[in-house]
């Protein structure tokens, strides 16, 4: 009985310091962190998309790719695993509006067609999680210890990638070949009850127009010029990351995954990639 009070006490004392924690601001400066007050970014708008009829597509294939956070030229999307000045991850600015601004609507992971909304209090729940493997000190038994489950957010570096569902299409007006995103969904790990790393899960879907207003204020590290500060909609917009197919549009619904592995998966997903700006240049007449 004593062992279950000081478990309950331990575990009501580290949630409430949570809390405590959690309600903490950060007061701004009365000293500018620079020479000039920053504007630019925080004032721009996402680049609108061109008007697009029906009947102005001829060609058009949906897919879905992942972007792996552990490649290098992803790094602007994960890093700064914790909040750097006027600098965050692409999961940290995603959080920030989904739960304190409300301006992200987060949609549940099995569903790519955003039906299946989740509120604010169900995002908090999935953005956290028991570990049954945490010890303390028993205060009744100097040396020994006693399991006392603690409560454990989800940060910037559980998250290993993001998945993209996006649609090319050519626009017969325009003449080109055009890519859309229609919805992002964060991937983090996946943890046995031992805490031990065993894979991935999908957290929830974003639909990225909506998200885009945000991500237009989001400013990225530039590695070679710290004065030209692009944004996270930017590295979307100028396809700045490298990514693999998962799966295309096909009459049996399947990913690459479900009926070739290894290599061979890779290779497929290049052979689809290929097969993308094939059909462009079949489209022209010469």
């Amino acid at each position: 009985m004593k062992r279950l009070i000081v478990v309950s006490f331990v575990l009501l004392t580290y949630c409430v310091s949570n809390s405590i924690h959690a309600q903490e601001v950060l007061k701004p400066s009365k000293y500018p962190d620079g020479i000039y007050t920053k504007e630019n970014t925080r004032t721009r708008r996402p680049i609108s998309y061109t008007s697009l009829r029906e009947a102005d597509v001829m060609w058009s294939k949906r897919i879905w790719r992942q972007i792996d956070l552990k490649q290098k030229i992803n790094h602007p999307l994960y890093y700064p695993t914790e909040v750097i000045g006027d600098r965050k991850s692409l999961f940290q600015a995603i959080k920030d509006a989904a739960i304190i601004d409300n301006s992200i609507t987060c949609f549940n992971s099995m569903d790519d067609e955003f039906r299946t909304e989740y509120t604010k209090t169900e995002v908090e729940g999935l953005l956290s999680r028991w570990d049954s493997t945490h010890q303390v000190d028993d205060v009744n038994n100097p040396g020994a210890q006693i399991l006392a489950p603690v409560k454990v957010d989800i940060t910037s570096d559980m998250i290993t990638g993001y998945q993209l569902k996006e649609d090319w299409f050519f626009d017969k007006q325009r003449s080109v070949l055009d890519v859309r995103i229609i919805g992002l969904l964060v991937i983090t790990q996946r943890k046995a009850e031992n805490g031990d790393v065993v894979g991935e899960k999908g957290l929830f879907w974003i639909y990225f127009p909506e998200a885009r207003p945000v991500f237009a204020n989001q400013e990225v590290y530039m590695r070679h010029n710290d004065a030209e500060r692009r944004t996270i909609d930017d590295i979307f917009w100028k396809r700045l990351f490298s990514s693999f197919i998962l799966k295309e549009s096909n009459v049996y619904n399947r990913r690459i995954g479900e009926y070739t592995s290894g290599l061979d998966a890779l290779l497929e997903s290049e052979r689809i990639k290929k097969e993308i700006f094939t059909s462009e240049h079949d489209l022209w007449h010469f």
